[in-house]
Formats: structure tokens, C-alpha cells, sequence
């Protein structure tokens, strides 16, 4: 039996994956395909949805499925930093200082309605999410790999709330939402009420080694010059839309490049085509671009304004000479 190309092998792999997700989380195929993206992807994602939609269901499903651990912190305006990072605490036995870890080293963490916490707790997580590590005292400890935060943010009840600086939304590979089920979805969660937590019944399906080897593999997929042209142009367009503040920035570019890398070896390409980019390109861009108030206060949203841009640039046809 002959064995199967990386991009075949990452292809069955990512849909036993997504397979494996969807018991916990009925109905969502995409945002479930996108969650994993930004775990291969090694980044992090930001959800912003109403309660009872999943969010908890499909950290603990992800966790679950990469054979690594799960941690749950609520935001609340009284949380410090050090609840979040870990503490070093002197022992009086031995005479010196131990380190206690806090929740954030795990394999994935729910910081769930992030934005209920002071700036100075949410900064807490900035170097985590950029370096992969903490650094308490001046000793840096590394939180290991993969490692994913999860974060959460309700769109009503906005009283009491910090909202993101962009900086740190920057940080985000990408936002989203995972919605109400459908109808069929609705149905069939309601049959199998007598299951408390539908998490609790999936296994593994890779371990932690394979998630790392498996975004070595998605960083060796082609872009084509054109592309890299094609995403350059939409963020000089979002730059001089006449709705926008801030418009997408290179970190933004490089995000969508490196997204669009893993979304087409998933599909079983060792290669990015523009629908790869025309697919992610509202999930990686809506929390980058920032409106201007007078297109805020007359209704315009930014998803209009990404599509106003995906309609304004010409996808490339044919590869870069």
C-alpha cells in the first residue's frame, strides 16, 4: 500500500478532525473548519456570539480531539492578571520561590467574555498569544505547543464591559461567530437532551506531535506571487476606503496568506487559489478594519465594507511571470 501525498494524508486528517468536532457541535461545519484552520494555523480565535451557542462545547471538542488539555477562565471585572498567568509564591521550607501555573498553560483556552476584564487582566494575555510563553519575575515560561486561546465576547449587555484595543485584537488570527443551529441542527440536540456534555464521548483522533507536524506541513504550501499581489491590493483598498479608519495591516496580510495556506491544504491543494482568500478573507479581516464613526452611525457594518472590497479588487487569473 503505497503512502499518501502530505496534502492527501493533512486533507483526511483535517476532516477526521472536523468529523470528530461536529459531535459536540451540531450543525456548524464551517465554523468548526475554521476553528481548526487557526489551530494548524497556530493562532487564536475570537467569538463573538450570544449565550447557549456552543463556545464552550467547541473548546472542550478541540481539546478532546488533540489528545490535550481544556481551561476555562470567566472574565470578570475583579480577575488579576496573576489568576490568569500563575503566581510565584516563596516556600518558606525550602527558602525559595516556586512558580504555581496558572490556567493559561493548556492546550486550549476558553478566556470566555474577555472583554468583562480590566485592560490590564486582557494584556495578560498579549505575550502568551504572540510568543507562546508567559514571563513572571523575569522568568519566562513557555505554555508548550499547540496552544490556542479561545475568547469569547457577548454582543449585548455591553454595559460594565473594556473593550479590546485594537493591538490586541490584532492579535487574533481571526473572528467569528458560530450562530444558532438550524432547524434539523435545534432537533437533534433536543433528542439527545439526556446527554449533559456531548464532549465527554470523543476521543482523540491525533496527538499534540501531529498537530505541530501538521502546520509544518501547511507552512510548505505554495502561494503564487499573484496571490501575494491580490492580497496586497485588498489591503490597500481597505486602506482608502472612504468608510474606513483603520484599513488592514501587514500583520492582517500575513495572517490571511498564512490562513489560506492551511484552508487549501485541507481541501487537499499544496497550493492557495483566490476563492481561498475570498473565503477567509471576512473572518481574518472584520476585526481589523475599523469604521469610521459617521460610517457607524449610518449603518454601514464591516462586512459590507469587506465585500465592497472583495468586489473592488480583481482576483488574479492566471499566475504571476
Amino acid at each position: 500500500m503505497s503512502t499518501p501525498d502530505p496534502a492527501t494524508w493533512f486533507a483526511q486528517t483535517f476532516g477526521l478532525m472536523a468529523d470528530n468536532v461536529s459531535q459536540a457541535v451540531f450543525g456548524k461545519d464551517r465554523a468548526v473548519r475554521l476553528a481548526l484552520t487557526c489551530l494548524l494555523t497556530e493562532g487564536h480565535m475570537l467569538i463573538e456570539d450570544f449565550p447557549g451557542t456552543g463556545k464552550t462545547s467547541l473548546a472542550k471538542a478541540l481539546a478532546a480531539t488533540v489528545k490535550g488539555n481544556h481551561n476555562r477562565i470567566q472574565f470578570t471585572p475583579d480577575l488579576l492578571p496573576s489568576d490568569v498567568t500563575g503566581v510565584t509564591i516563596y516556600d518558606q521550607k525550602t527558602q525559595q520561590f516556586n512558580f504555581h501555573e496558572g490556567p493559561v498553560f493548556t492546550t486550549i483556552l476558553l478566556a470566555d467574555e474577555i472583554n468583562r476584564a480590566s485592560p490590564k487582566t486582557q494584556s495578560a494575555l498579549l505575550e502568551v498569544m504572540e510568543e507562546g510563553q508567559i514571563t513572571v519575575d523575569g522568568v519566562p515560561h513557555p505554555v508548550g505547543r499547540p496552544f490556542m486561546v479561545i475568547a469569547t465576547q457577548n454582543p449585548i449587555e455591553q454595559a460594565g464591559t473594556y473593550r479590546l484595543p485594537e493591538a490586541q485584537l490584532d492579535r487574533f488570527l481571526m473572528k467569528t461567530s458560530i450562530g444558532y443551529p438550524d432547524h434539523e441542527a435545534t432537533v437533534a440536540v433536543l433528542a439527545d437532551a439526556s446527554t449533559r456534555d456531548r464532549t465527554a464521548a470523543i476521543q482523540p483522533v491525533i496527538t499534540s506531535e501531529v498537530v505541530a507536524q501538521m502546520s509544518e506541513i501547511a507552512d510548505t504550501v505554495h502561494v503564487d506571487p499573484a496571490i501575494l499581489a491580490y492580497v496586497t491590493k485588498l489591503a490597500e483598498e481597505s486602506r482608502r476606503h472612504p468608510n474606513v479608519k483603520l484599513g488592514l495591516s501587514v500583520r492582517g496580510c500575513l495572517a490571511l496568506v498564512r490562513c489560506a495556506k492551511t484552508w487549501a491544504i485541507s481541501l487537499g491543494r499544496n497550493y492557495v487559489i483566490p476563492d481561498d482568500i475570498k473565503t477567509l478573507a471576512e473572518p481574518v479581516m472584520c476585526h481589523r478594519v475599523l469604521l469610521d464613526a459617521e460610517a457607524q452611525f449610518s449603518g454601514v457594518t464591516v462586512d459590507d465594507v469587506i465585500g465592497q472590497i472583495l468586489d473592488a479588487v480583481v482576483p488574479p487569473s492566471q499566475r504571476a511571470a
